[in-house]
């Protein structure tokens, strides 16, 4: 085994051998540079060696390295044994690469990578019939020039992917696609793209019937609330044992007529263009007023009830959907809040963002429903909606109407403890009105000019 005590011992002996040949020669000095002019020499045989060697082609095992001796052979072993490991593990990439591709080319949906310039570098078959593309044509080219769609260029640069986006195939509007797209790397991208055409026509059939079944369903429902009103205003001319059914049927009649008015709400939610950030109204005043809406209703419970909102906050929206929505958060804390109980309104704001905060202290939730309760008729207890008239749909509706306002709600509640509903609006959304003149401010005006653009 070479080692470098043995190669030194070994040019200390050549060394030795010829300075004392040299001496007794009287040829010292001499001989000792004709030996390191040799060895030099040997030096810049073996590294003319190597580099012939080096230039060669090595994606063979046979392209072993020159045999050579000392140092020289050390080197050359060592760089072929990193030269087999470093082909091993290539070998193994290019294994799991293979793999990788044949197993993305049996799915049904496509899958694209992106490299750092926004131009494709690898998709497999199913993206070529969900998105028309060409192998090898269109490799290196832009995305954006071949899904020509402003809705896929904005989603795509935005760089926001928390949720897919949904738009007709290139080529086939009666196709439609979802899009997801993930980052990794140095800032490269792998797409998604599923045919989500049947699941979006069940959806559309889902919609339709709702809408339908609900508008169908009012009009013999008012029908029998009319008739039972009507009864239930002479109940004392009726036999004391029909008293109890019909005012249950009475209470029935209400609790099946605000179920389709709700069906009703979102369903056009789900249908109507999403509100434009152009029509302004105070804040404050639309607060107001649902305050003094849920202190009539529920005026038995001696609430105490708090609001705080700066008076100059104008929102950019749709006053009758942000009502509906605000007021049925305000309605659930008056609803499970006990009598003389607190429910508080809290407005606060920054250069990015409006939170409408309603907390209240009443039976509160169990963590474990929060992420289920926005889904239509769950209910934490079925005995709640009963007691209270409710239909299930109510936070249904404030998330549709939030998320068509571009804003988020949040919920953190405890047992005995209490809730608090948040909702957070982004910048574009609201702006501060100059009281004294009647005009908006700074950073309003500059909000509103970028609206219209």
């Amino acid at each position: 085994m070479y080692t470098w005590r043995g190669e030194i011992k070994r040019y200390a002996l050549i060394y030795g051998a010829t300075g004392l040949l040299g001496y007794f020669l009287g040829i010292l000095l001499p001989s000792l540079l004709v030996l390191t002019l040799i060895l030099l020499g040997i030096d810049l045989l073996q590294l003319h060696r190597l580099q012939r060697w080096l230039a060669k082609d090595h994606g063979s095992d046979k392209s072993a390295p020159p045999e050579s001796f000392g140092v020289w052979g050390a080197v050359f072993d060592g760089i072929y044994r990193l030269q087999k490991q470093e082909r091993r593990a290539s070998a193994h990439l290019e294994s799991l690469l293979n793999k990788a591709q044949e197993s993305s080319a049996a799915l049904e949906m496509g899958v694209i990578m992106i490299d750092r310039h926004n131009n494709l570098d690898w998709w497999n078959s199913a993206s070529e019939s969900l998105l028309g593309l060409r192998h090898p044509q269109d490799r290196g080219q832009s995305i954006t020039n071949l899904i020509r769609d402003p809705n896929f260029a904005e989603y795509f640069s935005k760089e926001n992917y928390d949720e897919p986006l949904k738009l007709p195939a290139p080529g086939d509007s009666t196709q439609i696609l979802e899009f997801e797209i993930a980052l990794f790397g140095k800032h490269e991208r792998l797409m998604i793209v599923r045919d989500i055409t049947q699941l979006h026509r069940l959806e559309l059939m889902r919609k339709d019937f709702v809408g339908n079944v609900s508008h169908e369903l009012g009009t013999p429902i008012t029908v029998i609330k009319g008739y039972l009103e009507a009864i239930t205003d002479n109940l004392q001319d009726l036999d004391p044992k029909w008293q109890k059914p019909i005012e249950q049927m009475h209470q029935q009649s209400n609790r099946m007529e605000n179920i389709v008015r709700d069906l009703l709400l979102l369903s056009s939610l789900e249908t109507k263009q999403r509100p434009k950030p152009q029509d302004a109204f105070s804040l404050s005043s639309l607060l107001s007023e649902i305050r003094n809406d849920t202190l009539q209703i529920y005026k038995k419970k001696s609430h105490t009830f708090d609001l705080h909102c700066p008076e100059n906050i104008e929102i950019l929206g749709d006053r009758s959907e942000l009502y509906s929505a605000l007021s049925n958060l305000v309605v659930n804390a008056a609803k499970y809040t006990p009598e003389d109980g607190e429910i508080a309104v809290d407005v606060a704001f920054d250069e990015e963002f409006l939170t409408i905060e309603v907390k209240d202290n009443g039976i509160g939730i169990d963590p474990q429903h929060i992420p289920r309760l926005t889904e239509r008729f769950y209910r934490v207890d079925v005995s709640r909606s009963s007691e209270t008239g409710g239909t299930g749909l109510g936070l249904a509706i404030v998330k549709h109407i939030l998320a068509r306002h571009d804003a988020e709600l949040d919920i953190e509640s405890e047992v005995g403890e209490g809730s608090r509903f948040t909702c957070k609006l982004p910048a574009l959304r609201y702006r501060i009105a100059d009281l004294a003149g009647n005009e908006v401010s700074e950073k309003a005006a500059e909000t509103a000019t970028s609206l219209t653009h």
